[in-house]
């Protein structure tokens, strides 16, 4: 993994690896420098090695990649995003190790330029599925795979938010929106449709580019006491059971793991038709869809969840259900798994 600091799939990542290493399964993780993600695969016993995946001069990476392959002898290297798979070395026989396959998850509609190296194929969406069909790789290389929907596994079940500490009244609408401060994400969008709602509070947890440009925002407005950035966090859990109503709002986004969190901490979904929650969210039964950037359709979808608690009772106990039946961590990790062993098995490798 050669990602950002901080974002969805850089904590999927970190997920999935917790979840694989819980399973039995032996991996080591081979990674950027990071104070979050790192810190936590090491808490849990994973070998970390950490290398710059710089630019296109950096002959570093690779080279020590193939070395900490040849000492590890994979049977699978699962590359994430496209960095990532550009640095990693197919196999060889003068590596002199038994042959493994390189599997890239895509989370995005990347092009195939950066993943030469990559012998079959997971996607996180249908569509992204598609795209690669598009671009000439055969179906049978490429399975989709869901994203699971944990939150933090070492969070303690008794973890709360005291509203007070952020200056939020007990009684008021608090929604909740997580992810990167990017322009992708619109929260600028969700900040003008809060302040035209008056007693509805906000609480933005994340890190990123805008968040300057999104504390103006709030200062002009003029609704600094009803929304609160959280910073990056830790306690997804605890912010989703503090909250009333998750908000998704994102112009751009393959898919966006945080909607499917809420289905799992049954908190009432609104989210915008972009590609991710549009392939996945059934319209009224499990979620509210708007159009992207549709600040006015986003208003009446938030007081009508608001004022319709039959409604968010449907919202939330449809949205759970497709939680327990498509994006749990058992679902997730037993597909990756079967996934690695049958695509070894049509390769005649013996694990």
């Amino acid at each position: 993994m050669a990602g950002a600091e901080r974002g969805g799939a850089e904590t999927a990542f970190v997920d999935m690896c917790l979840a694989l290493d819980e399973a039995g399964e032996d991996i080591e993780v081979v990674t950027r420098a990071d104070d979050i993600r790192v810190p936590r695969l090491e808490k849990a016993g994973i070998k970390v090695h950490i290398l710059p995946f710089g630019g296109r001069w950096d002959v570093y990476t690779p080279w020590r990649l193939a070395k900490i392959i040849k000492k590890f002898q994979p049977h699978i290297v699962q590359t994430w995003m496209s960095r990532a798979a550009a640095f990693t070395p197919s196999w060889n026989a003068f590596m002199k190790i038994p042959r493994y396959l390189i599997t890239s998850r895509l989370g995005g509609y990347y092009k195939l330029k950066y993943f030469k190296s990559a012998d079959y194929f997971t996607t996180i969406t249908p569509d992204i599925k598609r795209h690669l069909v598009d671009l000439g790789i055969h179906e049978n290389k490429i399975s989709h795979i869901n994203n699971f929907a944990e939150t933090e596994i070492n969070e303690s079940p008794n973890a709360t938010i005291n509203r007070a500490e952020m200056e939020t009244p007990d009684d008021a609408p608090l929604l909740l929106a997580l992810g990167r401060l990017h322009e992708s994400k619109a929260f600028d969008t969700l900040i003008q449709a809060v302040a035209e709602l008056p007693g509805v509070h906000l609480w933005i947890a994340g890190e990123g580019p805008e968040r300057a440009n999104l504390e103006r925002q709030i200062r002009r407005l003029g609704v600094e006491h009803r929304v609160k950035f959280l910073g990056w966090r830790q306690d997804r859990a605890a912010l989703f059971q503090a909250c009333d109503i998750f908000v998704f709002p994102s112009r751009y986004e393959p898919f966006g793991t945080v909607f499917v969190q809420a289905w799992a901490q049954k908190k009432p979904l609104i989210a915008s038709a972009a590609d991710g929650a549009r392939q996945f969210v059934r319209e009224g039964e499990d979620g509210l869809l708007f159009p992207i950037d549709d600040m006015e359709s986003l208003k009446v979808s938030i007081k009508l969840l608001i004022d319709n608690e039959n409604l968010q009772k449907r919202l939330v106990e449809n949205g759970y259900a497709r939680y327990l039946a498509e994006f749990t961590k058992e679902k997730s990790v037993s597909e990756y798994l079967n996934f690695y062993h049958e695509i070894r098995a049509l390769e005649g490798l013996n694990d």
